[in-house]
């Protein structure tokens, strides 16, 4: 059987199809992605604007042609941040319904979480002990505290980084009295995580896709350790190579940043406020492990659909 998941989240819409065994391993026929930023220029409004409208349209439209070239048996697509927070969110699902057939679920922040855990229990070898998984995404940012076996505690948070430059707008290069009031809002934000790593202790940090493999991609040149997506879906940090990797990022203007090797384009005004998120929950919680999960979101809501478990109906 043939499954195309789509993951339509505020920045980029992702597009996995894989062909599945009856023992639930699969093989992947085909990955690609669009950068949309479904949530410009209006995400503290909680409205999708016309122009990133249309692009997230079109990118639905583009995936369907390539959905139909492996004559898939199943399609999978949920909506996350933007779009479950949007006044006119309903509008971009029947449209894009309209023009492509597909049906799309605006999943809630804890679903979102709960796959990321099982997307990342895939990729990262995991202990009887907690750890911190984190997901930092445009719209939302998901932790969740878990071990190998179950999810002890999950949460999601409106402060995504297309949020924060939002709402922070930010100078280039940014102050430090715009971190620190960054930081303060982070710290009232993050209240209920806090409770919950007094009751949950842990020690290690996994962060999910997205700006983590932009900070392993980046550490890469100054070490023999790149990280290599065909041989591991994981990668381990040096903690001062993350910290040392912080402050050049924090020190950076915009346009010294497009020049860095690792990054990518769309990453380039959002790693920044990326960065503070991640340096903050590393010093709050005297976090002393790092590791990448390059599986994530539609990697785990795949665990699930193979499974027939319905959290995506």
């Amino acid at each position: 059987m043939k499954h195309a998941i789509l993951d339509l989240g505020t920045n980029t819409f992702h597009l996995l199809i894989v062909e599945a065994n009856s023992d639930y391993t699969y093989t992947v026929l085909h990955e690609s992605k669009s950068v949309v930023k479904l949530g410009e220029g209006a995400i503290e409004r909680n409205f999708i604007e016309k122009v990133p409208f249309q692009r997230g349209v079109k990118a639905v439209v583009n995936f369907a042609r390539q959905i139909r070239n492996f004559s898939v048996n199943h399609i999978h697509a949920f909506a996350t941040s933007a779009v479950r927070g949007a006044s006119n969110g309903s509008e971009f699902v029947e449209e894009v319904f309209a023009k492509t057939g597909i049906k799309i679920s605006v999943i809630k922040g804890e679903q979102e979480a709960e796959l990321i855990y099982f997307g990342i229990r895939q990729c990262v070898e995991l202990s009887p002990h907690p750890v911190l998984m984190m997901d930092i995404g445009g719209g939302s940012v998901e932790f969740i505290i878990g071990s190998n076996e179950k999810i002890f505690w999950k949460g999601s948070y409106n402060i995504g980084v297309a949020r924060l430059l939002e709402h922070f707008s930010p100078s280039d290069p940014i102050s430090n009295s715009q971190i620190s009031e960054i930081e303060k809002f982070l710290e009232f934000q993050l209240q209920s995580l806090s409770k919950a790593i007094q009751d949950f202790p842990v020690q290690c940090i996994i962060g999910s896709s997205g700006s983590f493999e932009s900070y392993a991609e980046m550490i890469a040149p100054s070490r023999d350790s790149r990280p290599d997506k065909h041989k591991s879906c994981t990668y381990e940090f040096q903690l001062n190579d993350y910290f040392n990797l912080h402050e050049s990022l924090i020190r950076s203007t915009r346009k010294e940043r497009k020049q860095m090797k690792g990054l990518l384009k769309m990453r380039v005004d959002m790693i920044v406020l990326a960065s503070i998120i991640t340096n903050l929950v590393l010093q709050k919680y005297s976090i002393s492990q790092m590791k990448l999960s390059e599986y994530s979101l539609k990697e785990g809501a795949l665990w699930k659909c193979l499974r027939q478990e319905g959290v995506l109906a």
